[in-house]
């Protein structure tokens, strides 16, 4: 593994701070500091996390910007998280996400940056079927210069991710390149595993419509030819205005839906508010932009399926 030269930090006062502080990577929860010999790998968020630790194995020490529990749209970093950008051997994040990981990225990591949204193309924000940008009604933007930055839930595209982070770990540390290749090769295969499970599990649905509270799963139903109605846009704090909710109702009656998910990590508010409207069932769909409270990515992934197979009545 090549040694790395000292690098600068942000600003002097963030300098003195982490000095004055004494933390370690690990002091909340998100992850633990790199021992001797291990690449020091620190993940914008939970799926980059998931990827980091599945491919790099014993010789990464993975951290993680996010505490888990928390809405990574909105991950402000403290001065000793950007000394973890800043000390890192490679910083896995998702470009146009989180714009505090971007700023710390393009003034202290950007030679040992690995950009998720450059590995495959992301899809527009309000690209397909009844995806809907309503950012606008509520005074906000989306992120990503619209782009919806969800491409996690597809499988396939986070095993291709896989593949290409495998490729930065072998420059970081070319003495186990090889083995990141091999790890990322077998999670391809539970990937690909996990994508036939869903092709053939939402082959025959008698409606193949979800009502979400954010548009959080354009990915997933690109691949398996749902449509997703969303009851606000990309960032799941916004609040849609009562004709966004209107419309909702209206187009969840259409579609005879019997149930309105919500995430994890917002409010079920406004979900309840549509089943209330319409006399249907709340349930979780999970996004995950945070670690499941239970097992992992493929999982939470599996649970997400039996919950889409119950509402939409699939055979």
């Amino acid at each position: 593994m090549t040694v790395r030269a000292p690098r600068r930090i942000l600003t002097a006062a963030a300098s003195a701070l982490l000095a004055a502080a004494g933390l370690t990577a690990c002091a909340d929860g998100t992850g633990g500091a790199s021992g001797p010999g291990r690449v020091d790998v620190v993940a914008a968020f939970y799926p980059l996390q998931f990827l980091a630790e599945r491919i790099g194995g014993d010789t990464v020490a993975v951290s993680n910007l996010t505490k888990p529990g928390a809405e990574p749209h909105d991950l402000e970093l403290n001065p000793r998280q950007v000394g973890q950008v800043v000390d890192a051997d490679v910083v896995v994040y998702l470009s146009g996400f989180q714009p505090a990981v971007d700023e710390a990225v393009e003034q202290n990591g950007g030679d040992r940056a690995f950009d998720v949204a450059g590995v495959t193309p992301l899809r527009d924000a309000a690209a397909g079927g009844h995806d809907h940008d309503h950012e606008g009604e509520a005074g906000h933007a989306e992120e990503g210069g619209g782009k919806d930055p969800h491409v996690w839930l597809d499988p396939i595209r986070l095993a291709t991710i896989g593949d290409r982070l495998a490729e930065r770990l072998g420059k970081a540390d070319p003495d186990h390149a090889a083995d990141y290749t091999a790890r990322a090769g077998a999670l391809r295969t539970e990937l690909t595993k996990l994508d036939t499970e869903y092709a053939d599990g939402l082959r025959t649905c008698q409606r193949r419509e979800i009502v979400t509270s954010h548009t959080a799963f354009g990915y997933l139903t690109e691949r398996y030819q749902l449509e997703q109605i969303g009851i606000s846009g990309l960032t799941p704090e916004s609040e849609p205005s009562p004709k966004r909710l209107a419309e909702v109702a209206e187009e969840a009656r259409e579609h005879q839906a019997g149930t309105i998910f919500f995430e994890t990590l917002v409010s079920p508010k406004v979900a309840e508010t549509i089943a209330r409207e319409v006399g249907a069932k709340t349930a979780v769909l999970d996004p995950l932009e945070g670690p499941p409270a239970d097992g992992d990515y493929l999982s939470a992934m599996r649970t997400n399926l039996q919950t889409l197979r119950t509402a939409l009545d699939c055979s």
